[in-house]
């Protein structure tokens, strides 16, 4: 399995879930990750920067031979008006939200289809169907995640691949979670059917749900969690 963006938050959480429950876990991140696992590799690359990824790829290829599970959770957030946010921002979102998680994909594909199995998720949001003010950027950058993975579950469904789309609201605990006020929290989790944070055990259970091996038939679909 490989999980994008493991150095804190929701990547940091997958990875230990996951490897309690017996996979070999590949994260990645920028920046140093400040704890070890057993049966978990790290690489430090930029997910956007394609001769790192293709070099982390033949890596695995030549150590592992397969690749069960992608999941693409690397992920910069904004939330800033439109004539606050500089270029240099929407270049570094659009690059690790959307080029990051393509890059990925694609060379996941390359590996899971020698093996004729594959299960592939990537992360949404739920500030598309929200349209919250302040998230052009962010929300553009998901939206385009959502459009590549509809597409890309039809062109991949041949090779016993599956591709499904997970939209967070806001994980207790983690990411967002932190940097927001609770005045904020409140706008977005009020427009929401749950009105509450998600734990990441609904994070975990949907995942697991995705990839589950009998779960050859669920592939094009998407779950918001906490409902919209």
């Amino acid at each position: 399995m490989i999980i994008t963006g493991t150095r804190k938050g929701v990547g940091k959480y997958l990875a230990e879930y996951y490897v309690d429950k017996g996979f070999q876990v590949i994260g990645c991140s920028r920046e140093m990750i400040d704890y070890e696992l057993m049966n978990y590799k790290h690489y430090n690359i930029d997910v956007s920067d394609e001769s790192s990824v293709k070099k982390m790829f033949i890596e695995i290829r030549k150590k592992y031979h397969r690749l069960d599970v992608l999941i693409n959770n690397a992920g910069i957030a904004s939330m800033n008006h439109i004539l606050l946010t500089p270029l240099k921002e929407v270049q570094e979102i659009l690059n690790t939200n959307f080029i990051g998680a393509y890059l990925f994909c694609r060379e996941s594909v390359k590996l899971m289809q020698k093996n004729k199995y594959g299960r592939i998720v990537n992360f949404s949001s739920i500030h598309i169907p929200l349209a919250t003010v302040g998230t052009s950027i962010y929300g553009a950058s998901k939206a385009a995640i959502e459009q590549f993975s509809k597409i890309l579950a039809k062109e991949v469904f041949q090779f016993g691949i599956n591709v499904n789309i997970l939209a967070l609201s806001i994980v207790k605990d983690t990411g967002m979670g932190n940097v927001l006020t609770d005045e904020m929290k409140g706008k977005i989790l009020n427009r929401s059917i749950s009105k509450s944070e998600l734990n990441i055990s609904d994070v975990t259970h949907t995942i697991d749900f995705f990839i589950n091996e009998k779960s050859t038939m669920i592939t094009n679909q998407s779950v918001c969690l906490g409902g919209v």
